[in-house]
């Protein structure tokens, strides 16, 4: 492993969208708290941050995100409450999410893309690699996909983003990437990107999902990056420039990842993640397996 690559300890959390598409659920509560199982979804996503060794995490927030705060901040009276009624467990639940890392926070005045939101990060994160974790996305901790980008980096430099290959007719979902292999298996080189193209247009059905490690040199471009694809000022665009033109502060890899992966940002995909998250706890799994074949077998009769 190269030395001259500063080791990795920030993460940025963008956290600041709308979440039209969970509405009204999200009217009042930010789309980062809805609970999957039995935990807000973006506390999964600290804690992939933490596994990683980032224990050092900047999340990126808009209006009406307070309670992500509160989440990750103490609540002493319900901890207490908790203590007199001798509930050891559900204290220690409670506790774990303000004990999980140091917790920063900075809002993102107007929604002008991941880019913009990217950039607010610029004065904690300072002059040093970093990694950039999406909360719709969650990835289960047995594929450990952050720690492989951050061993990436520390090898090449650079940037490193998490692909996934996708059917063609998804692609529109995604940003794209054209790629040349290189000895390892799991990593290519990004040579290009394009945002949400069209399927006739994709470079490659290689898809970015949303796990990025950066280098501070990205900062740079997007402070001159002109708004693209929806008026929104794109990552992606940023990554594009780091990608053709090294000297900027490339190269760009990407890891190519084949594991578990849950997309907390579409409904149908967000009831799919509960089930299997549910169906493999050990304290759920048993009961909840047996009433959902049950359940299946009950409604494949009466159709």
């Amino acid at each position: 492993m190269s030395q001259s690559h500063p080791r990795i300890s920030k993460a940025v959390i963008p956290a600041a969208g709308l979440g039209t598409r969970f509405l009204p659920a999200t009217k009042a509560t930010p789309k980062e708290m809805l609970p999957v199982v039995d935990k807000p979804a973006i506390q999964y996503v600290v804690e992939e941050a933490v596994s990683a060794g980032l224990d050092d995490v900047l999340m990126v927030t808009g209006r009406n995100k307070r309670p992500l705060e509160d989440h990750f901040d103490r609540n002493y009276e319900l901890e207490s409450a908790l203590q007199k009624k001798g509930d050891a467990d559900r204290l220690a639940k409670v506790q774990e999410s303000s004990d999980l890392a140091t917790m920063h926070y900075v809002r993102q005045g107007d929604p002008k893309g991941l880019g913009h939101a990217v950039l607010c990060a610029a004065p904690h994160v300072g002059d040093e690699p970093f990694a950039v974790l999406l909360g719709d996305d969650l990835i289960d901790p047995r594929d450990p996909l952050l720690q492989r980008m951050i061993d990436v980096q520390q090898q090449h430099g650079g940037s490193v983003v998490a692909l996934m290959e996708v059917a063609p007719e998804q692609i529109h979902l995604y940003g794209s990437a054209a790629v040349e292999a290189t000895a390892d298996s799991d990593v290519v080189k990004v040579t290009g990107l394009v945002e949400k193209p069209a399927a006739e247009d994709a470079p490659s059905h290689y898809a970015i999902i949303g796990r990025y490690v950066l280098d501070p040199a990205v900062f740079g471009i997007l402070r001159t990056t002109e708004p693209g694809r929806g008026g929104e000022i794109q990552l992606t665009d940023a990554l594009q420039q780091l990608a053709t033109d090294e000297k900027a502060g490339g190269p760009v890899h990407g890891v190519v990842f084949k594991g578990r992966r849950y997309d907390t940002g579409d409904r149908g995909d967000y009831l799919r993640a509960i089930v299997r998250l549910a169906c493999e706890r050990e304290d759920l799994g048993p009961d909840f397996r047996t009433w959902l074949q049950r359940y299946v077998t009950e409604e494949m009769q009466q159709r």
